[in-house]
């Protein structure tokens, strides 16, 4: 059975039973700061467990784009070394919320397995929770009951609660777990040791196929568990093992879900998968990762430098890693994957075909850009390398190179065996441990519980009309991170509070009760379906109403912003071409920040026609026209645009502005003349393909002329008020180009004459021309000098310093003969001198310069180096 039709066939099993097929949500997530992607296909559904929301259908089925390599679900340095753990991968699942329970979810997944699919009966294991003294729970005797009804007792075992009660966080909905396993070993095997011997026991042929989540406890903050007022079923199976046991292999990587990409990669590096170890690892580490970066650049997080985008950099460095090692490919090749990825995948996630052609683009950047560090790494590599003493490099100096470059520790231990060194490896995880600790502790959010007020699960958010209302608080809880201390999280029966959604920043404002008490609200979130308000305290009298106000100044300056990055991208697409799409923004009161895709920088001819139609746009004071809680497939049938990477429900809102109408829920101008005036004030590039404009609109935009305006008064005093002051400034340019130029040849000259005075200083020490000293010349100067001399001395060694602007600076010359016949290196006698001027330097072994901040130490430097002459 191919894989698609595994896929076709779950859904339209539960699509039987009254489930909803809904699509796979994007893997990236905007509103739960406690994850940075989907690593399980629960987490779309969170608001429902958590009673936050209410679903559509009290029945779900789906299949989940998931990626776990960061946090508590960690797989990616086990992926590539088995067959079955993957980054990215799908979770088919079905769903019901407050329905069915046991009974069904375990009668369901039987007849599904073995009828449907037609799985041996015989080769099935199952689990079940048995029970905790921690938590006071009695075995699922339940659970028990029913799969005797379907399975024999001796494949029904007990699991703990490590494996058989799922959780999913420190606090929150939870409960125990059912987990179904298939045994597809030889028939040998089995009969030397038995299946329910290796349940559990990462067996690479007796695994979890899927998993039953019956929710019925919430894990209160102090650890202890209430029972819930609706039970809920979750359960998740893994599609690629899945397609291995009804494909008949023993490994995910022998399904059709990996074959064609595996296929591709022989062919791009001539090597053959199945042959050597090493080889193999490298094919599969590439085939699941390929999928991981490409999903999440489709589905809108680039590779970058920080958070998820940091995530995602790291998983495609350690492709590529893999590649340049083990399958001596030294330029970008895995972009060329996508191609059959799109192919593959395209029908059930169709982003990956619309956006085939900027994940290309970006991934081959990515491979570009990191194969360049790989060298500059091998560079520094030897350089540590020749200064280590002794036969083993320090971990500390490894963390640098990996922590700071980005040099992978397991390529900097290979290449320290082939040269016969050791690494310190407990040095380096002593450091690696460190930061980690660091990186923890920064991120580090404890919370109580939700203290409920009055339950009431959803608040009415009337901040498009209003900024001022009455409110009471439903619910609170205090937080502390180490950043920000203690804060208190509130939440409102109904509130003006624009929460932060869309790349605009949430709202800021303040609450006063009947007393004249006041709280500052600080900022304003969304957290699965709950608008979160921040504030520094709690209120006095938080059972009483409050007046709710939001700060005007800050939220009109914003909504001016983000209604210019509406208009910015009609214009862009009108100018630049249909092809343009947002690929991300940020929207405050200070300046907008517009994230879009194009393959080429913008001209300023461009720049200036993109401006000059938004300003017509705010020129012509367009009304705000908006359609709330309109049927997503009607506003986009309206025209409206929608963006890749975000999760919209079933209703939605347009916002439209003359011939721009786009989907969105962030607060706009009623009229685009409230914009005042629009200025782009930076465009470049984000990443292959991506392009980045800054801009500032209203306030901000009326500072940027008067500050340009006085810049200009200044100038022209300078100038002492020249009628024409561009005509002068170029006059001044091109007469301290001329002086320039003179001063060169002056130096020049000065150089040269300088040089027949050195000839008569230099000494004859150990049979080597030496001379060091300090010279009035710039680094340029230095160097004429140390070429002139040494074409004319063999044997020479030479140490010039000079100082310029406060700073120091050495350079060295050392004849090729000298470089050849006793092992001289500049380079290395700069590092070695550098620490005297407190700075350091390199260069080739023939000529090198130093840099350094202390000038007093030229003089020990300078002796130094005769120190060396006489080693020599």
């Amino acid at each position: 059975m191919k894989s698609q039709d595994i896929r076709s066939k779950f859904l339209s099993f539960f699509e039987d039973k009254k489930h909803s097929i809904v699509p796979s949500a994007p893997m990236v997530l905007k509103n739960d700061p406690t994850l940075m992607f989907v690593n399980a296909g629960m987490v779309p559904f969170k608001e429902y467990f958590l009673g936050n929301a209410t679903p559509k259908s009290p029945r779900v089925t789906d299949t989940q784009k998931c990626l776990r390599v960061s946090g508590k679900h960690n797989d990616l340095d086990e992926v590539g070394y088995d067959t079955y753990h993957h980054t990215l991968f799908e979770m088919l699942g079905n769903w019901s919320f407050g329905d069915y329970f046991k009974k069904e979810a375990i009668a369901w997944s039987w007849e599904l397995l073995t009828e449907v699919f037609g799985i041996d009966k015989d080769i099935l294991y199952v689990t079940v929770f048995e029970g905790s003294e921690e938590d006071g729970l009695d075995m699922d005797i339940e659970a028990y009951d029913l799969w005797k009804q379907h399975i024999p007792e001796d494949r029904i075992l007990k699991g703990n609660k490590k494996d058989n009660f799922w959780e999913m966080g420190d606090q929150g909905p939870c409960g125990p777990c059912s987990e179904i396993h298939v045994d597809i070993r030889s028939a040998e095997e089995k009969a030397k040791v038995p299946g329910k011997d290796l349940v559990n026991q990462d067996h690479p042929q007796v695994v979890e196929i899927w998993n039953l989540v019956f929710i019925q406890f919430n894990r209160k903050a102090n650890g202890s568990l209430e029972t819930l007022p609706n039970k809920h079923i979750d359960t998740g199976m893994g599609f690629e093992r899945l397609c291995m046991v009804l494909q008949g292999v023993q490994s995910n990587y022998d399904t059709d879900v990996f074959t064609p990409l595996i296929r591709e990669i022989e062919t791009i590096t001539n090597k053959k998968y199945g042959q050597d170890k090493m080889t193999d690892v490298a094919i599969r580490v590439i085939s699941d990762h390929v999928r991981a970066v490409a999903f999440s650049i489709a589905d809108g997080q680039l590779p970058s430098s920080t958070g998820a985008g940091y995530v995602i950099r790291r998983i495609l460095r350690r492709a590529v890693r893999y590649g340049f090692t083990f399958l001596d490919k030294k330029e970008p090749f895995i972009y060329r994957l996508v191609d059959v990825l799109s192919e593959k995948m395209g029908h059930a996630f169709p982003e990956i075909k619309t956006q085939k052609t900027l994940v290309e683009n970006v991934i081959k950047e990515e491979e570009q850009s990191f194969l360049r560090t790989l060298d500059q790494g091998l560079v520094l590599l030897n350089r540590i390398v020749e200064e280590t003493k002794g036969d083993t490099v320090s971990g500390e100096k490894a963390f640098e190179l990996y922590d700071t470059y980005g040099f992978p520790i397991d390529l900097t231990g290979l290449i320290l065996s082939e040269k016969g060194l050791k690494l310190d490896e407990k040095g380096f995880n002593e450091e690696l441990q460190k930061q980690k600790e660091r990186s923890r502790a920064a991120s580090e959010v404890n919370a109580d519980d939700w203290v409920i007020v009055k339950e009431d699960a959803e608040t009415e958010f009337v901040g498009y009309d209003t900024l001022e209302t009455n409110v009471k608080i439903t619910r609170y809880r205090k937080v502390s991170t180490k950043k920000e201390g203690d804060m208190y999280q509130l939440v409102f029966n109904i509130t003006p509070f624009y929460p932060e959604g869309g790349g605009q920043v949430g709202d800021k404002g303040y609450l006063e009760d009947a007393h004249g008490d006041v709280v500052y609200i600080v900022d304003t979130k969304k957290e699965n379906n709950l608008i979160i308000h921040f504030a520094k305290n709690l209120p006095a009298h938080i059972n009483e109403s409050f007046k709710a106000v939001v700060d005007s100044t800050h939220r009109t300056l914003t909504e001016s912003n983000h209604t210019a990055t509406h208009l910015l991208h009609q214009a862009l697409r009108e100018v630049l071409g249909s092809h343009v799409e947002q690929k991300g923004s940020a929207v405050n009161a200070d300046y907008l920040r517009f994230d879009f895709s194009h393959f080429s920088k913008l001209t300023p001819e461009e720049l200036q026609e993109v401006e000059d139609f938004v300003n017509r746009r705010i020129e012509g004071k367009l009304p705000l026209e908006e359609k709330r809680n309109t049927r997503k497939e009607e506003a986009i049938a309206d025209g409206a645009m929608s963006l890749f990477g975000e999760k919209y429900g079933d209703t939605v809102r347009s916002v439209r502005f003359g011939k721009s109408i786009e989907l969105c829920g962030g607060t706009h101008v009623k009229n685009t003349g409230d914009i005042w005036h629009f200025k782009i004030v930076s465009e470049g590039a984000v990443a292959a393909g991506i392009r980045r404009i800054e801009a500032i609109t209203n306030q901000a935009t009326k500072n940027y002329y008067f500050e340009n305006n006085q810049a200009f008064i200044e100038m022209k005093a300078l100038l002492n008020n020249a009628k024409e002051p561009v005509k002068a400034l170029t006059s001044l340019q091109e007469e301290n180009n001329a002086l320039k130029k003179q001063i060169e040849a002056l130096l020049k000259d000065k150089a040269k004459n300088i040089k027949s005075e050195l000839k008569n200083e230099l000494q004859e020490v150990n049979g080597v021309q030496f001379l060091a000293k300090k010279l009035d010349l710039d680094a340029g100067g230095l160097k004429d000098v140390a070429f002139e001399l040494g074409g004319e001395e063999n044997n020479l060694f030479l140490l010039l310093a000079t100082e310029q602007n406060g700073k120091a600076l050495l350079s060295c010359y050392i004849s090729k003969e000298l470089v050849a016949d006793k092992g001289l290196n500049a380079g290395q006698v700069v590092r070695e001198l550098g620490k005297f001027i407190q700075g350091g330097g390199g260069g080739q072994p023939f000529f090198a310069t130093a840099g350094g901040k202390n000038p007093a130490g030229i003089d020990q430097a300078l002796k130094e180096a005769g120190e060396m002459i006489k080693a020599v």
